[in-house]
């Protein structure tokens, strides 16, 4: 990988942090909160490719108020930000369980496959197991963060979170062989 396709996608991940963390943010300020005001013109350029590589490829839009240019999410950026906020070394969990039980129910119409394929995938990602259909079990303290993907997508009623500290035997047994 070229040193420059290697700034380009380090710049994509940070730039989708940032837009992931704010509702919009001035498309003439990035470089400034990117690297700061050191940026050479090269980094510039490789931060310009960047925001246009994730323009295209439908993970950002533009807004233009008449005085500013401001960049923001669209919904399938936001799921690529919080996929990313998953693989991130800070994403990292207190491994000594809680002795609580997160289930997830969702229940998406066939016109928003794709949200609910991304949500599957996040899911794996984060250590759920689905236990039936559209119902996901984990020991892993993430309802927060899937409680946020539910207020950002709009969820309102197809995403369900539950916790609780007690599944009758036979679930927790049926967990357990899925884990196998």
């Amino acid at each position: 990988m070229s040193s420059n396709s290697l700034n380009k996608q380090s710049y994509s991940k940070k730039l989708l942090a940032l837009l992931g963390s704010k509702p919009a943010f001035p498309v003439d300020k990035l470089a400034d909160w990117v690297d700061g005001t050191g940026m050479k013109a090269q980094e510039r350029y490789a931060l310009t490719r960047s925001l246009k590589g994730l323009h295209n490829a439908g993970l950002v839009q533009y807004h233009d108020s008449g005085q500013e240019v401001y960049a923001r999410l669209t919904r399938d950026g936001r799921k690529k930000a919080h996929s990313i906020k998953l693989d991130e070394d800070t994403a990292v969990f207190d491994p000594h369980w809680d002795g609580k039980w997160r289930i997830i129910m969702l229940d998406l119409p066939e016109e928003r496959k794709s949200d609910r394929d991304g949500l599957r995938y996040l899911l794996k990602k984060a250590g759920f197991v689905m236990l039936k259909n559209s119902v996901w079990i984990s020991p892993h303290p993430f309802e927060h963060f899937f409680a946020n993907i539910k207020k950002d997508l709009s969820l309102t009623t197809e995403i369900m979170i539950f916790v609780t500290d007690m599944l009758d035997s036979e679930t927790e047994k049926e967990f357990c062989n899925l884990l196998k």
